[in-house]
């Protein structure tokens, strides 16, 4: 009892002191560890399923993939795999196009979009390997994520899922533990300094759940036990459009601008329950900084703070005087002649 007592009293004290100390940091200090220290940005779309009646999964990764795009990730930095079936199947009565809503205003599918992987590219295997930096001998530099111990990453997941896993085609699964091997792998291989983890999918919050890496912040559109539903059908097409989570997601991201300073913090809150009718949940334990002071573009855009000065710059050398007078004492070498030897026969029997 008496043993207890101490413990607590101990804990008390050491509790205040740390509280204490914390309060007493510069406000320099926890401004300057709440800013990102990345230095370049890639994502990395999945939409894992396939078949027309999952019209809407490929509506969401390409809404995702314009979002990006528009906000300064380059098509170099951006891994897109989808199965790539739907602007040319045989039932879209408008070919070579995909639509987010049914007021058909924007063809996401658009002329520019670069699929890295495809069709029955679209695999488990693959997914791990890109993730891991364990792609096979041979495979393009355009399929590689080359990210590096600077990088911001984004991982956007959309398809079908349960408790634990999500399913690649109807034919294979991902676990949740596959997921955190994966980036507990890329994290030891100094492949990202932050990483967003969004996914929209079924029972999407048990894919994160066994996540122990750093720097990792992650949302789901649905808790454990809870269905990630569809937002509208398009009767001409007979099939629903886009998901709940990611068509409120694309909503605030459309508003976003480059130099935008809406924060991760809002973004974590697009989809009330009210709207979404499923919960979204979200993982920040792992993550170091204060979502509502990282800038949206930290994951979702690709851009710089730049000074523009009209002042005079001084360039020089500091010691450019003392270069000058070196490079004027050093003796100059021999003068040398370069001869040109005739290549043709007609010369040579001058």
């Amino acid at each position: 009892m008496l043993l207890n007592s101490i413990l607590f009293v101990f804990a008390f004290i050491f509790g205040c002191t740390a509280e204490h100390e914390t309060s007493m940091l510069p406000e320099a200090y926890v401004d300057a560890a709440q800013r990102s220290t990345h230095t370049n940005n890639w994502a990395v779309l999945v939409d894992a399923s396939r078949f027309w009646f999952n019209y809407r999964h490929v509506a969401n990764v390409l809404s995702i993939y314009r979002s990006v795009k528009r906000l300064g990730i380059p098509d170099s930095q951006i891994i897109l795999m989808i199965a790539d079936d739907m602007a040319c199947n045989a039932r879209n009565p408008r070919p070579g196009q995909v639509y987010n809503n049914a007021n058909q205003h924007i063809n996401v599918y658009g002329d520019d979009v670069e699929v890295d992987y495809r069709g029955y590219e679209v695999t488990v295997e693959n997914f791990v390997r890109l993730l891991t930096g364990r792609t096979q001998n041979g495979t393009a530099r355009s399929k590689k994520l080359l990210s590096d111990a600077g990088s911001n990453v984004l991982i956007y997941l959309t398809g079908h899922g349960g408790d634990g896993f999500l399913k690649f085609q109807d034919s294979e699964e991902i676990t949740s533990q596959e997921l955190a091997d994966g980036i507990q792998q890329m994290w030891e291989k100094k492949r990202y300094n932050e990483l967003f983890f969004m996914v929209d999918t079924c029972q999407a919050a048990s894919l994160y759940e066994k996540f122990t890496s750093p720097n990792v912040l992650a949302v789901a559109s649905s808790l454990v036990g809870e269905d990630s539903l569809s937002h509208h059908v398009d009767p001409s097409i007979g099939v629903y459009m886009i998901d709940r989570y990611t068509y409120y997601a694309l909503e605030f991201l459309e508003k976003v601008q480059p130099f935008s300073k809406r924060t991760i913090g809002e973004f974590l809150q697009v989809c009330p329950k009210r709207v979404c009718i499923s919960t979204v949940g979200v993982r920040k334990d792992l993550y170091r900084r204060d979502p509502h002071k990282v800038p949206i573009t930290d994951f979702f855009g690709a851009i710089r703070p730049t000074r523009v000065s009209t002042d005079r710059i001084n360039v020089t050398l500091a010691n450019e005087e003392d270069f000058i007078n070196d490079f004027a004492s050093v003796r100059p070498k021999k003068q040398f002649k370069i001869v040109m030897e005739p290549q043709f026969t007609a010369e040579i029997l001058k």
